[in-house]
């Protein structure tokens, strides 16, 4: 009997005080667990329906992080949701999407040399930079190769900060970006046969080239018309100034670089040369084999010349690869007649 009445004075210890229900004035203070029971009760009700509505907000939630992590950043339509409910302070945390990858190389030089069938090349590249998107850099300087300490550091300071991926080209001696704390790029360049090339510009330098038949004018506008006119053959035989030094060592100070002893034909130049085409250069290709040239270029740079060979190739295209061409016909009939025809390089 007394056992019954402690436990109806005790009711925590495991009976039901309230057995039809607690009163309308709420279970006493002792009876705390027993209301945080009855208070759980209606959240715990949710029809079939509700269940559905949970599972599906997972799903997407699921999806649109899959689709964040995969695509490098958030959802295009969380982006639109975000600006529509309001700035967001994620950039502020994380900063700037990631970038774009750029293709490798991003950056390239063509530092190519005069009379070895750049211009066909950089007319090429015009078109390639439309087509695939790339930055072409180009220079109006055509006649400064040797640059001094501060052109230097000017002219590779303008080169790193082009936008990327680049193709810069110009007429300079082989730069060391390294040296002032840039970084070195992929070099690329096209040479030619010397004796070629001396007779390229033996020609160039009377009769210009194909933008103009004044051209020639601009270029050599105090050279008499007898000296102009003068026959190739008689300029070597009578062992005139221009024909006994025909500067065949004139390629190599284009890959040795801007040091002084570059510019002095021997083996010093020499060696340095070699040591930075093994270093630097990813190809240096040979005009008289142009379209095996254009072949690898367009396999190791894809991203800058891919499809080359097919515009160069292509007869609508005729008028921009027109002149190169014809170099090895004009060679061919200076070498053997010594006319005055001109080459067009």
């Amino acid at each position: 009997m007394k056992k019954k009445q402690q436990q109806q004075q005790h009711p925590g210890s495991g009976a039901d005080p309230w057995p039809h229900g607690a009163p309308l004035g709420g279970a006493p203070p002792g009876l705390g667990s027993w209301k945080r029971r009855v208070s759980l009760l209606p959240l715990l009700r949710f029809s079939l329906r509700d269940y559905g509505f949970c599972m599906a907000t997972l799903l997407v939630f699921c999806l649109g992080s899959l689709f964040y992590q995969l695509g490098g950043g958030p959802p295009r339509f969380l982006l639109d949701l975000r600006q529509y409910l309001g700035n967001s302070t994620y950039l502020d945390d994380h900063g700037p999407p990631p970038s774009k990858a750029l293709p490798f190389p991003s950056q390239v030089v063509y530092n190519r040399v005069g009379k070895c069938g750049s211009r066909t090349v950089v007319l090429l590249l015009r078109i390639l930079s439309e087509k695939h998107g790339f930055n072409l850099v180009t220079s109006d300087i055509h006649n400064k190769t040797r640059l001094t300490k501060n052109e230097q550091m000017e002219l590779i300071k303008n080169i790193s900060t082009a936008e990327q991926p680049y193709l810069f080209t110009r007429h300079v001696h082989f730069l060391n970006f390294s040296r002032f704390g840039g970084d070195q790029p992929v070099y690329i360049n096209i040479i030619r046969d010397p004796v070629n090339r001396f007779l390229s510009n033996y020609f160039f330098r009377r009769f210009g080239d194909w933008r103009g038949e004044q051209n020639h004018m601009i270029r050599t506008p105090s050279m008499r018309q007898e000296e102009r006119y003068l026959d190739i053959n008689e300029c070597i035989l009578e062992n005139y100034p221009e024909c006994s030094n025909p500067r065949l060592f004139y390629i190599i100070p284009y890959f040795c670089g801007q040091h002084p002893r570059c510019r002095e034909p021997g083996e010093w130049a020499l060696e340095r040369a070699k040591l930075n085409v093994n270093e630097n250069f990813l190809l240096v290709g040979i005009l008289e084999e142009l379209e095996d040239v254009l072949l690898l270029l367009e396999r190791f740079l894809p991203h800058y010349f891919k499809g080359v060979l097919s515009i160069y190739k292509d007869p609508e295209t005729l008028d921009v690869t027109y002149n190169h061409k014809r170099w090895k016909e004009e060679d061919r009939t200076a070498r053997d007649l010594g006319t005055q025809r001109m080459t067009q390089w």
